[in-house]
């Protein structure tokens, strides 16, 4: 039986093959990067749900991460992981501090101008290296710099709103 959706984080996929003893190449959205392992049990996307697996190891490789999945014994068996989504449920998470998010709490908040004007919802966010970027999806798409009091003056995950001071027009 599946848990719902929205309490699953997705932190990765499933990138490639690494040698010929079923380990798989991951490319990791955690930071840092090998914090993917600190998870156990990875939860694989399949057509009837997510589907748990254990990590028997894992290791930093390069620049990225591979990893030994439990029942996946050999390259083929790795191979047919390649492309699957790595996620794992959301209360498993640490706590962040104030005015600190995941990204995947943010998507789906509705994202408002302070006059109270709608400007769409989080789709996505971009990385930049010097500031996240909201994408924010209504009538039109929105690129919104996540500068914590001066251009995001809110976000209240309750009532699932982004205040922000953004010109509509913008």
């Amino acid at each position: 039986m599946s848990t719902p959706v929205e309490r699953w984080v997705v932190l990765g996929r499933v990138s490639g093959v690494f040698g010929t003893g079923g380990w798989v190449r991951v490319f990791s959205s955690t930071e840092p990067r090998n914090g993917i392992l600190a998870y156990p049990t990875w939860y694989l996307d399949a057509p009837e749900g997510w589907e748990g697996r254990q990590v028997e190891q894992g290791r930093a490789q390069g620049k990225g991460i591979v990893a030994k999945i439990d029942g996946c014994d050999d390259r083929d068996a790795a191979r047919g992981l390649i492309g699957r989504q790595i996620a794992v449920p959301r209360s498993l998470l640490p706590n962040v501090g104030r005015d600190e998010f995941y990204w995947a709490d943010l998507i789906g908040l509705k994202v408002t101008a302070q006059d109270g004007q709608a400007l769409g919802v989080v789709d996505g966010l971009i990385e930049t290296g010097s500031n996240d970027v909201l994408r924010v999806k209504g009538q039109r798409e929105r690129l919104i710099p996540f500068i914590m009091g001066d251009v995001v003056k809110q976000v209240d995950l309750d009532t699932g709103l982004v205040t922000v001071d953004w010109d509509p027009d913008f």
